[in-house]
């Protein structure tokens, strides 16, 4: 994916590319449609540097969700799919996608759900995070780029519509070929809906099933008046269409299972359970030299955590990185949601994944 700087970069970038593909008439499979070779900022882990940046908007653009304004000096630059760790004034660490303009370089986006029974991240955001309130972010980074392709199907569920916005809004002003099927409890609970039926010419189906008319489409499905949204119509997408996800599991599963035999779309999934434990092993501390016993049913976190107390972690989760540690030697176990290909290579996040074998050894 080309680096985005202004709306003109994306449209010109994704319809050069929908040009030649279409010119081809292929008989190759093409979807996933592969990213430019260029390098693109944010991806990955990003910058775990924290920057001050000062809450001057704040806004509800649905029954139990706030949007924040996040207004800073010198803010990277970031491309549709990308988030950032917000580091609450607790210290609790949250993710967030950004749902605003990737070419206002001044300003960045969020918008969060507050979860009543959930772990206080949500909750914090919603009653201390007010106009004129300083807070930090860490990133952005992107697990979730919007890939070149000549189509795409988008499915939001809910406040899973915010990584998805950004794709929509670029997708269109490209003139590709795109298609969103959005779902929410009510349609008073989903953010960004009066903007989402402009981008899709206002239309809008009762029974879950996309329009006939073509591409450009919008689909609305609120459950208390249509129930769950029909999906049947994604074994006949193209080879060539980037299928995206983001919202509740229940739906991105549904999403997965709808899918054709051998093709996956492309989830961002809100959080990460953490997975079971496994057998027991021991870990080398390498700078101090103490090796410590890693449980079965204990985490590497919880256990390093008795020799080193003051060590950072947040989420416990494997997807903040918050516990990111580097390894010198050993096997590793990866079950994080997080890291890159190349950054599994040298590095785990400590709260989830475990050895492989008998041992690791930890630079710290």
């Amino acid at each position: 994916m080309p680096r985005l700087t202004t709306v003109a970069l994306v449209a010109g970038a994704a319809l050069l590319v929908r040009r030649a593909v279409r010119s081809r008439m292929s008989t190759a499979p093409l979807w996933p449609m592969p990213a430019l070779d260029v390098p693109v900022s944010g991806y990955g882990r990003g910058s775990t540097v924290p920057r001050r940046v000062l809450v001057t908007g704040r806004a509800t653009p649905a029954e139990g969700v706030v949007e924040l304004r996040l207004e800073g000096a010198g803010l990277p630059a970031w491309q549709p799919g990308a988030h950032v760790d917000l580091v609450l004034p607790s210290g609790l660490v949250r993710q967030y996608s950004l749902c605003g303009d990737p070419a206002d370089t001044g300003t960045y986006t969020v918008a969060t759900r507050l979860i009543e029974d959930g772990r206080g991240g949500s909750r914090e955001v919603h009653e201390q995070l007010h106009e004129g309130t300083e807070v930090e972010i860490r990133g952005p980074r992107n697990r979730f780029p919007l890939v070149d392709a000549p189509a795409y199907v988008f499915v939001a569920g809910g406040i899973g519509i915010t990584p998805v916005l950004p794709m929509v809004r670029a997708a269109e002003a490209a003139g590709a070929d795109w298609r969103l099927v959005y779902c929410g409890r009510s349609r008073a609970t989903m953010p960004y809906l009066e903007e989402i039926e402009r981008l899709g010419g206002g239309e809008r189906s009762e029974m879950g099933v996309p329009p006939a008319g073509g591409w450009g489409s919008v689909t609305v499905v609120a459950e208390d008046e249509s129930g769950f949204p029909e999906l049947g119509f994604l074994a006949h997408v193209p080879i060539e269409t980037a299928v995206y996800c983001c919202g509740p599991d229940g739906l991105m599963d549904a999403v997965d299972a709808a899918m054709p035999e051998g093709r996956a779309p492309r989830l961002e999934r809100f959080s990460a359970a953490a997975p079971a434990g496994g057998t027991a092993f021991e870990v080398e501390l390498r700078r101090s030299g103490r090796v410590v016993a890693v449980a079965a049913d204990q985490s590497v976190l919880a256990a390093v955590r008795e020799e080193v107390p003051g060590l950072m972690y947040s989420c416990r989760q494997g997807f903040c990185g918050t516990c990111q540690q580097r390894v010198l030697e050993g096997e590793i176990d990866h079950r994080d949601e997080l890291l890159t290909d190349e950054e599994r290579g040298d590095s785990m996040l400590i709260c989830v994944s475990r050895c492989a074998g008998k041992r690791l050894v930890l630079d710290l």
